[in-house]
């Protein structure tokens, strides 16, 4: 599946970054920075690739942020679809020929509706994990919503103003 050391090397040190701009940032609720670090590798690389980050992350980060089984079925079943998403936009939007501000636009929305989908999930899982009652699901859906908006917002800014620099930073390595 991996071809070359030079990959190997490109998704481990992208999953080590992701853990670190999660690690940096862990301390401010609803601020972070793996969508846009995530959504332009997944973008520039496509799809595999993406996938094969998005499973080394999900899992890898409980080194540091401890094993939650509940958070763990989160990720992995969230960030290998991110990576689909992701990928998809970068294949498709390279393609054609629009203006670079439109590719942002699109890749920011892309990128919001995933972070909301996030939280979604997880009022999913966490409930049915946790076997919760209708009304405590209900007031869980009710407490993350905050968060939830902290985060989209969150991801469409640091979208909208990194996400060309990182596809061009991440463009320059050759696989």
């Amino acid at each position: 599946m991996l071809k070359t050391s030079k990959e190997i090397a490109v998704i481990a040190l992208t999953v080590a970054l992701l853990i670190a701009g999660q690690f940096v940032l862990s301390g401010v609720q609803g601020v972070e920075v793996v969508t846009v670090l995530f959504f332009s590798f997944c973008y520039v690389f496509g799809v595999r690739r993406g996938i094969l980050v998005a499973v080394a992350y999900s899992l890898l980060r409980n080194i540091y942020f401890g094993f939650f089984p509940q958070v763990v079925i989160l990720y992995l079943v969230y960030y290998p679809l991110f990576a689909v998403v992701a990928g998809m936009a970068g294949n498709a939007l390279k393609k054609k020929k629009i203006h670079v501000l439109v590719k942002i636009a699109v890749c920011t929305l892309l990128a919001a509706v995933c972070t909301a989908a996030f939280t979604m999930i997880d009022n999913v899982i966490t409930p049915l994990y946790f076997g919760y009652s209708a009304e405590s699901a209900r007031a869980y859906f009710v407490a993350s919503l905050p968060v939830m908006f902290t985060q989209v917002i969150c991801a469409a800014i640091t979208v909208a103003l990194l996400f060309y620099p990182l596809t061009k930073i991440f463009s320059t390595v050759k696989l």
